[in-house]
């Protein structure tokens, strides 16, 4: 009898389990797994302009205009590249900053340090990308400085291009990228950069060999989420590169807002999950190798 109550009792604390995770399903499905099988559905459908209903007829005619067109196969390697190039950027800036908040012991300090990150992540988007505007604008901060030290005659374009949209990027990212590296960081036991420097190791050996790769999963999912973030956005190219940035958002709202061809925006946008999936698979594969499992 008892062996059974207790069986009994596991059980429905299985069940309960469960029933805490039908919330997360339920939200799971509703606001991801049908918008984007609609969305799916949707870039198959004839293009129509103004049409927004999904239609039973089925077409590749939206993929073929894509891949055949070469403005916007070159807006997809744009989004790509942009998104590497802005990961490569944050990572670089983001973790000497996580490495420091980690490794300081003194409280009031590590507070302030993560008030510094957190800071401007309270700000909207928008006012922060105003606040570069004033920064980097020809006009701006920067360029007054530099011809006020005579390094140059003319403004330096620094917004309204490829280099403006890199800029507010980085700027949108870092937070989230220190935030993923500083969690790692912290989890890495201090007696293993302590052993290697006891046996002979320099401090710059130390962090190289035993501290970097260690935290190795942080730099892959913080890598991962600026990626996704990065070609993704489309409130950055707007206002930073002033819309003559041809990157895929550009293209999903022009072609949806503008055009109102609701069919070819779908198209895009599949595109776009599709390779960001990708990205997440490539990130499995080189988190699955680096822990040293089998890819």
């Amino acid at each position: 009898m008892n062996t059974i109550a207790v069986r009994s009792n596991s059980l429905s604390q299985h069940q309960f389990k469960w029933l805490l995770v039908v919330p997360l399903i339920v939200f799971f499905m509703l606001f991801f797994v049908i918008p984007v099988g609609l969305l799916f559905a949707t870039s198959f459908n004839p293009a129509k302009v103004g049409q927004v209903a999904l239609i039973s007829d089925l077409t590749f005619d939206n993929y073929i205009r894509f891949f055949s067109r070469s403005n916007y196969l070159m807006a997809a390697g744009r989004s790509i590249f942009l998104a590497g190039i802005v990961s490569v950027i944050t990572l670089i800036v983001a973790y000497p900053m996580a490495y420091v908040i980690a490794k300081t012991e003194n409280p009031a300090r590590n507070t302030f340090l993560l008030i510094l990150v957190l800071a401007s992540m309270q700000l909207d988007m928008v006012i922060r990308l105003y606040g570069m505007m004033v920064i980097l604008g020809d006009n701006g901060l920067i360029n007054q400085i530099l011809q006020a030290m005579g390094l140059t005659d003319d403004p330096v374009a620094l917004m309204y291009n490829f280099r403006g949209v890199v800029f507010g990027l980085v700027q949108f990212a870092l937070p989230f990228m220190i935030l993923t590296l500083l969690g790692v960081i912290k989890g890495i036991p201090p007696s293993l950069e302590e052993a290697a420097r006891s046996l002979g190791a320099s401090r710059i050996k130390a962090f190289t060999r035993v501290t970097l790769p260690a935290s190795m999963p942080g730099i892959l999912s913080g890598s991962l989420l600026v990626f996704a973030l990065s070609i993704s956005s489309y409130i950055v190219p707007a206002l930073m590169g002033g819309f003559r940035v041809g990157v895929l958002p550009i293209h999903i709202y022009q072609q949806v807002a503008q055009s109102a061809r609701f069919q070819f925006g779908a198209t895009i946008a599949v595109i776009l999950f599709l390779i960001s999936a990708t990205a997440v698979v490539v990130y499995l594969k080189l988190g699955n190798r680096s822990s040293g499992g089998l890819a």
